[in-house]
């Protein structure tokens, strides 16, 4: 048998499995990466600052995939997260907001320029519930962006139902890892923006540098995450003697759409 025959039959066998992954996944489940249109570019939704969109290479947030915005409080995380809802309904998009940490502003929220006649809000009782919740909402299909506010404020059942002062290691963190692991593909497959927004605490190290920080929620955010910016404020946006703003830094410190490290 010569060469060509070899792969010839190959391709055959081939061929025979694709239609069997097809028959019983369905068609997209497993397909050749040039008969998509990858060089159409990557759909994106603004995020309301051009300086932003600009360092993240791509002209805003990528659709399909985890975004995590994260820095110290104050920083203007929200008010981040509100922009890109923003901009989502400008485009005629579907965006919904879980309220873990019950702290919305409808009045702020409204200035910054979200609809609220529009935007779908859900303030749950429990980690459990909001990440179901949010499941649930990406798997419809029919949202484009969701922000989830805050990752900290995803605390456990188990950690509810305990005693003040109970020691509970690592529950949060094996529930985001869950999570993660059951969101990453249906986000993928909806197109939906899911944007989990974090606040870094302070880690407790030994040795002469001494203690760093980090985010909540344990290490699967940091890894399923195609995008994570970090923000912080750099003052105040005053006139005259009213402060009328914050004026804030962003980093984008992780990016798999486009090259990282970016500055705005």
């Amino acid at each position: 048998m010569t060469n060509r025959d070899d792969l010839t039959k190959k391709r055959e066998v081939l061929e025979s499995v694709l239609k069997q992954i097809k028959k019983a996944y369905g068609e997209g489940a497993v397909m050749w990466l040039g008969e998509q249109a990858v060089a159409t570019g990557i759909d994106v939704i603004p995020t309301g600052s051009l300086s932003l969109d600009i360092a993240l290479g791509v002209g805003g947030v990528p659709r399909g995939r985890m975004v995590e915005i994260f820095g110290p409080e104050a920083s203007g995380k929200t008010t981040l997260a509100l922009h890109i809802l923003a901009e989502a309904q400008k485009l005629g998009g579907t965006a919904a907001f879980v309220d873990a940490e019950h702290a919305l502003d409808p009045k702020y929220t409204r200035a910054i320029g979200v609809d609220l006649d529009h935007l779908l809000l859900s303030q749950p009782s429990s980690g459990e519930q909001a990440l179901e919740i949010t499941e649930q909402l990406v798997r419809s299909g029919a949202v484009d962006v969701i922000v989830i506010d805050s990752v900290a404020a995803l605390v456990p059942e188990a950690e509810l139902q305990g005693q003040m002062g109970d020691t509970q290691v690592g529950l949060q963190a094996r529930l985001m890892s869950q999570a993660m692991r059951k969101l990453a593909a249906a986000i993928a497959q909806s197109k939906t923006v899911a944007i989990f927004v974090n606040q870094i605490r302070s880690t407790i190290q030994s040795g002469p540098w001494g203690g760093g920080t980090t985010t909540t929620g344990g290490r699967a955010l940091k890894f399923y995450a195609s995008v994570r910016m970090q923000i912080w404020s750099e003052g105040k946006i005053e006139e005259g003697a009213e402060r009328v703003g914050t004026r804030a830094h962003v980093r984008v410190v992780k990016n798999k759409v486009a090259p990282p490290f970016r500055e705005a």
